[in-house]
């Protein structure tokens, strides 16, 4: 499996980690077959061509305006909009802070939203969702399903439809929560993970709010380009990857400081 670190929080953070885990490489397969010239010959030439797509992740901290007044257009249109610059075909969302389930399609940008959230007499603080190209909403193998405010899943068909991939949002608590919460947060995801079927290929998009360096013990789980000490968060995470087989990508790849995290302190930079 492979992964990617995460991002924000919502209150005081120390560093964290977005991840995105599958268990091969994404590009989805659309067969294709094509005559190949070759001289003054046809050659009848089998070719298989990969239709990449482009699957991100992103915490976007709210998807409806505190105030309408303050900025005409929603927060959908304004996420739909920079979504379709940059060619996204499907972002896992986090941070969504919106109450219950719901689905909102932005027509002028082309994408659909759907989301999980919390009751609406509880504190929304986290919120986790989807933004799909809504060209590809009918291809879905049904509509993405909510696990609660910080887990939703959605399984989407490639290959002629002969296979699927399983792709989970996830938003992970903070340093700040108590340990019951992370506890019950991996319970879930772990149930998660487990439920997926052992045909589908797995995908989990999400922040983590955990930081954590390479080292030999976790050697195949972190690569070498982690951020700072391992915390209690980054611990859990291991642990998790370690037990499911998954490499968490991002630490793998040597990226520029400022990508690494999305969060850094103002004074000590850290």
């Amino acid at each position: 499996m492979h992964c990617s670190p995460p991002c924000h929080e919502e209150g005081a953070r120390k560093g964290a980690l977005k991840i995105a885990c599958s268990s091969t490489p994404w590009p989805v397969y659309r067969g294709w077959w094509g005559p190949c010239q070759c001289g003054r010959k046809k050659v009848a030439k089998k070719k298989s061509r990969f239709m990449p797509m482009n699957i991100s992740t992103w915490n976007v901290r709210m998807l409806r305006n505190r105030n309408e007044s303050e900025r005409p257009q929603r927060c959908t249109a304004l996420i739909a909009s920079e979504l379709a610059r940059y060619n996204n075909d499907i972002a896992a969302l986090r941070e969504t802070r919106l109450a219950v389930d719901g689905e909102l399609c932005e027509r002028g940008a082309g994408y659909t939203f759907f989301w999980s959230g919390c009751g609406p007499e509880e504190r929304q603080e986290a919120g986790v969702g989807f933004a799909v190209k809504t060209s590809m909403v009918g291809k879905l193998a049904g509509p993405p399903k909510s696990v609660n405010d910080r887990l939703m899943t959605m399984r989407l068909p490639f290959s002629h439809g002969l296979k699927f991939a399983t792709i989970v949002s996830a938003y992970a608590p903070t340093m700040t929560n108590p340990d019951e919460t992370k506890d019950k947060f991996y319970e879930d995801l772990n149930t998660v993970i487990t439920a997926v079927p052992h045909a589908d290929k797995l995908i989990i998009l999400g922040d983590f709010n955990a930081v954590g360096c390479y080292s030999v013990s976790w050697e195949g789980v972190i690569g070498k380009h982690g951020v700072g000490n391992c915390n209690s968060n980054g611990l859990l995470l291991l642990q998790t990857c370690a037990e499911h087989g998954f490499l968490i990508t991002n630490t793998v790849f040597h990226l520029p400081t400022r990508n690494r995290t999305s969060w850094m302190h103002l004074c000590s930079k850290h």
